[in-house]
């Protein structure tokens, strides 16, 4: 499927839910993918293809980054690393505090999965204000490796949450943007 009729695919997909989970925002249900196999695997060749050959592993923000980044890893037969919530992985790990809206959240990696050196595909559903995915980054940083690119389903560009990722100097890809 060519490039611009996969975003189009995507677009009659994805489904628009108002006010959700509260007034004033629109909610972009990416579920209904998964009710399409060949639209789910045309994108994680979308995605893969972005990737291909510039990465030594993809790093996945719980949770559903999972749901397109373990797939990523495989299309491009490198590791996948899990980035979960605090107090989901057993030790070692390293940790990551961020910002929210209200108060603050933190992030954990399993110390190891990284070695040093490697090219880090940072993977999430969505980029909205970059926080959760800064913090990944700071989690790839601290373990010794780089982070090459990053990679989204959707971007919210309004939110500019690119502008928190440029100091990486890393690739950024958003398969679609609103």
């Amino acid at each position: 499927m060519s490039h611009p009729d996969l975003i189009r695919q995507l677009e009659n997909t994805i489904e628009n839910i108002a006010d959700f989970p509260k007034p004033g925002i629109q909610f972009k249900d990416i579920t209904p993918i998964f009710l399409n196999p060949k639209l789910y695997e045309d994108v994680i060749e979308d995605l893969a293809n972005f990737s291909r050959g510039k990465v030594d592993a993809v790093c996945g923000i719980e949770s559903r980054g999972y749901l397109f980044g373990i797939a990523i890893a495989v299309a491009l037969q490198v590791p996948f690393i899990l980035i979960r919530k605090k107090g989901k992985l057993p030790p070692p790990f390293v940790a990551q505090k961020y910002d929210l809206e209200y108060g603050s959240s933190e992030i954990e990696m399993r110390t190891g999965q990284i070695k040093p050196g490697q090219r880090i595909l940072v993977h999430d559903d969505l980029l909205a204000t970059g926080g959760t995915t800064e913090a990944a980054a700071r989690l790839v940083e601290k373990q010794g490796a780089i982070v090459s690119q990053f990679s989204f389903l959707i971007a919210l560009k309004a939110l500019n949450g690119d502008q928190r990722l440029q100091p990486f100097n890393a690739e950024i890809y958003s398969l679609l943007n609103y």
